[in-house]
């Protein structure tokens, strides 16, 4: 492993440019031919009763903890220098920005991953969701919306240092409580919730009977885990600048992706994010070519139209405000066992049960 960091320590820009290229083709191929999709899970569950798809989510975060945790262990990437586990715990933005998260892809037909995938396989609605995610994460990162984003975080965020906590990882949080370390009582939380989460999915006949949703949860979380590789790899504290580790995760992302296109001759190499951005719209694309699922689609209506827009605003602005998305906390943030991540998924799943009740007495109001 000291060899292959070495190697990548030649030219870590190229690394984690073609290697996020190569995560994101793969992510974006399994996602395609699976139907793996958060947002379809919470639609599958309030319409059909049906949980597969969404214990293949958990399953996909089950497989993701163990893999990040099992890579800090072996000091291959030094997961507490990720965004996820701060020393602030910013509860207002992990609820309530996953609500808003949770409410708006409902309505933008899926999440950012999935808007992803969507383009891939020729919608031209999904890339105009994924224009207006992009510039509404923009505006609220440092944009016209970022000042008010700013007090927010500051008036409601809690200090955890001031109230003897390191960071928000769940080892630190319960070293505060009960005796032992922080780092064994990290391990016992994470086998105690990545049992938990298993016993879960396997219980149910229905999903250990199906092998396309297992595969998806292996496969989605064995990506995020190649990510923290990489990304842990490449990771140097004493470079100029250096990169924080992380994972695949799409509403920063796919701003920073639209910023590159119009500053291309400004920095040639996209970085780690912007990459997988682009490498799950093509291995989306190869999946609906392979199969002949390539069709071009647009809005249907006035009403479709709006009704995308809206949610791709309110998953920019949500995103921002709980640091990530379906996959970017409800599988690789939750891989770090932060306590903000576990809220966000928490949130993102009340808020799409939330639209999706609302989403289906609009159409039947339409009707």
């Amino acid at each position: 492993m000291a060899a292959l960091r070495d190697l990548i320590a030649l030219h870590p820009s190229a690394w984690l440019a073609i290697g996020g290229l190569l995560i994101g083709v793969m992510f974006g191929f399994i996602v395609s031919r699976t139907n793996f999709c958060t947002m379809g899970s919470i639609s599958d569950i309030v319409s059909f009763g049906d949980y597969r798809r969404f214990r293949a989510w958990v399953l996909a975060g089950a497989v993701a903890i163990i893999g990040a945790q099992a890579l800090a262990a072996a000091g291959v990437v030094p997961l507490a220098k990720s965004m996820y586990l701060g020393t602030t715990f910013n509860w207002f933005g992990h609820s309530v920005g996953g609500l808003m998260f949770g409410y708006g892809m409902v309505f933008a037909g899926g999440c950012a991953s999935r808007n992803l995938t969507r383009v891939g396989s020729g919608d031209l609605r999904a890339l105009m969701a994924l224009l207006v995610v992009g510039v509404f994460a923009y505006m609220t990162i440092g944009g016209i919306l970022g000042p008010l984003r700013d007090i927010i975080e500051r008036t409601t965020a809690i200090n955890l240092p001031t109230r003897g906590i390191a960071t928000q990882g769940i080892g630190d949080i319960l070293a505060r409580f009960v005796p032992g370390s922080p780092a064994g009582l990290n391990a016992l939380a994470g086998v105690l919730i990545v049992a938990g989460m298993l016993l879960y999915c396997f219980r149910s006949a229905d999903f250990r009977g199906s092998g396309s949703h297992i595969f998806s949860g292996l496969a989605v979380g064995l990506c995020v885990i190649t990510g923290w590789a990489l990304t842990g790899l490449a990771f140097d504290d004493l470079a100029e600048r250096p990169t924080a580790p992380i994972s695949l995760t799409f509403i920063r992302p796919t701003a920073d992706a639209l910023e590159w296109l119009q500053r291309f001759t400004a920095g040639m190499v996209p970085g780690f994010g912007v990459a997988t951005v682009f490498g799950a719209i093509l291995g989306a694309f190869l999946s609906a070519v392979s199969t002949g699922r390539f069709r071009l689609a647009t809005f249907s209506d006035v009403a479709d139209t709006k009704r995308v827009l809206f949610g791709a605003a309110l998953m920019g602005i949500g995103g921002v405000m709980a640091l990530g998305c379906t996959l970017g906390q409800a599988i690789t943030g939750i891989s770090t066992l932060a306590l903000g991540s576990f809220v966000t998924f928490a949130a993102i799943v009340a808020g799409g049960v939330f639209g999706m009740r609302r989403l289906e007495a609009a159409l039947a109001a339409e009707t």
